[in-house]
């Protein structure tokens, strides 16, 4: 049986721009960078939180042809490749202000949506994120 998911990954335009963002105002941190020769493998993920990382994958080869990764660039650019990663965080709001002063640009401000404060944004290449503040969950009734 399968235990957990270990990676992810969210396609980017360029590695160094994507560094900026994920790493230099997200606040990840980068848990692998390597060259692979055919391609570069980096790997970012929440501070403090292994085993679960996102691949900033550049569309093309070794996975697909160019034509097809001039699709998905084109796709993502427009936010149509729907919804890429989400985050929680213990406070929506403080995140969603100390974010913005990083120039992170928002979709929308947060909002109560019954499963907790959610707010939305979009990386520099398209991509759409979600980082929700989960309400708290009643205690289990005993018997």
């Amino acid at each position: 049986m399968l235990n957990s998911i270990s990676i992810s990954h969210v396609f980017v335009f360029d590695h160094e721009q994507a560094l900026d963002f994920y790493v230099g105002k997200l606040g990840l941190e980068v848990s692998a960078d390597s060259d692979l020769g055919t391609m570069r493998w980096l790997t970012v993920r929440v501070p403090g939180q292994p085993g679960r990382d996102i691949l900033l994958e550049k569309p093309g080869p070794p996975g697909m042809d160019e034509k097809s990764a001039a699709q998905v660039r084109e796709l993502v650019s427009k936010g149509a490749t729907g919804f890429t990663v989400g985050f929680t965080t213990d406070d929506c709001w403080k995140t969603y202000s100390d974010l913005k002063s990083r120039g992170v640009e928002f979709t929308e401000e947060p909002v109560d949506r019954g499963y907790g404060t959610d707010v939305g944004l979009r990386d520099p290449f398209g991509n759409r994120i979600r980082i929700v503040q989960l309400a708290a969950q009643p205690a289990a009734a005993t018997r």
